[in-house]
């Protein structure tokens, strides 16, 4: 039997089980799932023995290798879009698809080349930190905690979301109400880790989860590969023979239908190569290690690890193009964003399946938590106790603070993340990348590499990049004008401006609000603290003082 004929003997199989029932035995899903939450709930609870002070909470008391925290990076940044979100885009769309993997990876050669270390040696927990180092404290810190907190949110949207439809495969769930059910457990779950393990806990339950994605990832991968008999080309031909459609392998598939979705697309690419060196959560990654050497290390780590997943990506995608079935994958509950648990039970039934779903759980959980306590920490440092307190809170204030932040985020990301519910994850987590790069970016790079930039610069480009990108969004085909919109019916539709991506306008717009209110800008900003973050920023001196307090 030809590699081809195998293919297609597995896809009739697959498709014949999903128009029948959920895929695989719902209690060993839960089973196993139940299991890892177990696990990592011991780590949590050894790991939050020693969470007494902000730095704890927060930077896990710096106590992190470069290898562990670049564990732990890919932990967080290999999120529900690049494993679920990713491979239903390659299934569906093929060689489109592969271009958010390519992007992802691409955007980390910025966040090495730009910010890793200079970030790290001029702040101590947040981004707000860097840049309200030689700004006006008070305007900058509450408009770069508004930023991270609005960035968080659609971020969760994405995992939230990529929830909802994992666990509606799982157990057969298809009304609304019981994927609603699921989400607000998954809240409820997130909570539970950020509360108890703080930064410490949930640095540990990424980097077991970044372990657990790209081993069960690789076996997958390997396994496509050696029912094609290990040659790709005839993974590419099984998955034109299935979707019965040549052009998956393609330029254009979704970006080059018209002259919007080519523009669509340059704006996508433009979001997520520039949008990761200015993620908060992933920023914030950089504050766990001890010194900027082991910043370095934890990128260099990071690019490999996420490298070698991207590559798996790929096969996984047309591989579950070959052996499901874009249609299959489009019918079954979640949408594209089951595209990869399929996959895992074409290839080894319904273990494989409650193995691979465990993990893509975890994913979710293991993100959620980093988002979250990102958020928590942006108001309690940046809000409570840099703005409410000037700098002077009550010992343990702090993460009280922080800890209640966080009942508060869930409630709201369980919220939001059932109006996004359908959606896939990978495109959601574009728009995030998109407000980041468009609200934060320009200001980070002009106050590190800038002189002459002020404190009204840096609050036009923040509020203006954040401001355009949500109006772009609410007026795009993203939230109304057709089924595919948020809001699913094509009965409302206020969608004026055509691209799904705002990025393509908003990052420019944010770059030139910048410039031309500093230029414009009267004042002068401290010469003395310009000079003082310039020095500790490339030569890391008084960094390691400054960590302490």
């Amino acid at each position: 039997m030809s590699a081809v004929q195998a293919a297609q003997a597995v896809h009739a199989a697959v498709a014949a089980e999903a128009a029948s029932a959920q895929p695989g035995e719902p209690w060993l899903n839960i089973a196993i799932f139940g299991a890892f939450v177990a696990i990592t709930m011991v780590i949590v609870f050894r790991a939050s023995r020693n969470n007494k002070t902000a730095a704890d909470y927060y930077a896990a008391g710096r106590s992190f290798t470069g290898g562990q925290n670049g564990s732990a990076i890919a932990g967080d940044y290999l999120s529900a879009a690049s494993f679920l979100g990713i491979v239903g885009a390659i299934a569906i769309t093929g060689y489109d698809g592969f271009l958010y993997s390519i992007g992802f990876l691409v955007a980390w050669l910025v966040a090495l080349l730009l910010v890793a270390e200079l970030l790290r040696n001029t702040g101590r927990y947040t981004m707000a930190d860097v840049l309200s180092f030689r700004l006006k404290q008070r305007p900058v810190r509450i408009a770069a905690a508004i930023t991270t907190l609005v960035v968080c949110f659609f971020y969760l949207l994405a995992q939230m979301a990529g929830a909802g439809g994992l666990v509606s495969l799982l157990l057969g769930i298809t009304d609304t109400l019981g994927q609603s059910l699921v989400i607000t457990v998954v809240g409820a779950l997130m909570i539970l880790y950020v509360l108890i393990g703080g930064m410490k806990g949930t640095t540990w339950v990424q980097i077991i989860k970044a372990i657990l994605l790209i081993a069960g990832a690789g076996v997958m991968t390997v396994w496509v590969l050696a029912i094609n008999g290990f040659n790709f080309s005839a993974l590419l031909d099984s998955a034109v023979e299935a979707t019965g459609n040549p052009a998956i392998l393609d330029p254009g598939l979704k970006y080059g239908v018209s002259d919007i979705s080519k523009i669509d697309f340059v704006s996508l690419g433009l979001a997520l190569v520039l949008g990761t060196a200015a993620l908060p959560h992933v920023l914030m990654r950089f504050y766990t290690v001890p010194t900027a050497k082991e910043a370095r290390k934890s990128v260099v780590w990071a690019i490999w690890l996420i490298g070698i997943f991207y590559v798996f990506t790929l096969v996984l995608g047309y591989g579950a193009a070959a052996l499901v079935g874009a249609e299959t994958i489009a019918a079954a509950p979640g949408g594209a964003n089951s595209a990869a648990p399929l996959l895992a039970f074409a290839l080894g039934g319904p273990f494989l399946l409650g193995l691979i779903s465990a993990i893509a759980f975890a994913t979710i959980l293991a993100v959620v938590a980093g988002l979250t306590i990102t958020a928590a920490a942006s108001f309690a440092h940046d809000i409570y106790a840099s703005v409410v307190k000037k700098g002077k809170p009550a010992p343990g204030a702090e993460v009280k603070v922080a800890r209640r932040t966080v009942l508060v985020i869930g409630v709201v990301a369980i919220l939001g993340g059932i109006g996004a519910n359908g959606q896939n994850v990978a495109f959601l987590v574009a728009l995030a990348f998109a407000i980041a790069a468009s609200a934060n970016l320009p200001t980070i790079v002009y106050s590190l590499f800038w002189k002459r930039f002020t404190t009204k610069g840096a609050l036009w480009s923040m509020y203006g990049g954040l401001i355009s990108a949500i109006v772009l969004i609410i007026f795009s085909p993203v939230v109304s004008g057709s089924e595919a919109s948020m809001l699913k019916t094509a009965d409302i539709n206020f969608a004026i401006f055509p691209l799904s991506n705002p990025g393509i306008i908003s990052i420019p717009l944010a770059f030139l609000l910048g410039w031309i209110v500093t230029m414009l800008d009267k004042s002068k900003e401290d010469p003395k603290k310009q000079s003082e973050m310039e020095v500790r920023s490339l030569t890391g001196v008084g960094a390691e003082k400054a960590t302490q307090h």
